[in-house]
């Protein structure tokens, strides 16, 4: 029997030792070997600056090739339903502000008739002291002016003259319709429960 070539001897033993590192440590020091590089960072691979660390369940972008790709059509797409969602919660969010703003408005509104009102009831004649918490009536003269008076319009037995309105006057000075003052004493008083104490 003849020897074997001596190159194809040395072919043998390099695809001999390259299967046997493909296919990993087979003998325990070599899996000993394996498990020390793992634990040893300076043999671990090196990571590219930036790249996902996680688990790859949680990548906020895919890093595995059996991943479904993304196109830019899908980008675009995304982008696109982002950019509606936003200008929907957006406008909502204007709608809601007009509608405080012409609530904020309104409100304006009905304080500044209600101070030139006071205003005008403060000028009215009045030939006593009105105190806060009083209820007093406003009467119109013949001529046209206004004064003030401490009896109802039921109270004038011979003479009986036009009757305006009756008010209460308030802390704040500020005057009160007679009508108005069950509502406005109901407010107060859910206002005052939700007062701690």
């Amino acid at each position: 029997m003849q020897d074997a070539p001596m190159s194809e001897t040395r072919d043998a033993d390099s695809s001999i030792r390259s299967q046997d590192a493909v296919a990993g440590p087979t003998s325990a020091e070599g899996v000993r070997q394996a498990d020390s590089d793992k634990e040893h960072p300076e043999h671990r691979p090196l990571m590219v600056p930036g790249r996902w660390e996680g688990p790859a369940h949680a990548s906020p972008y895919p890093i595995s090739r059996m991943a479904p790709s993304f196109s830019l059509v899908d980008v675009a797409a995304e982008i696109e339903k982002a950019d509606t969602m936003l200008g929907n919660v957006t406008t909502g969010k204007l709608l809601v502000l007009a509608e405080q703003i012409r609530a904020l408005q309104d409100k304006a509104r009905e304080v500044l008739e209600r101070t030139r009102r006071d205003a005008e009831l403060h000028r009215a004649r009045c030939s006593f002291e009105k105190k806060p918490g009083g209820v007093y009536f406003l009467y119109k003269g013949e001529r046209g002016d206004l004064w003030w008076s401490i009896m109802a319009p039921r109270e004038w037995k011979l003479t009986k003259p036009e009757f305006v309105g009756g008010f209460r006057l308030e802390a704040d000075l500020s005057f009160t319709p007679i009508d108005e003052i069950p509502s406005k004493e109901e407010r107060e008083t859910a206002l005052r429960r939700l007062l701690p104490g």
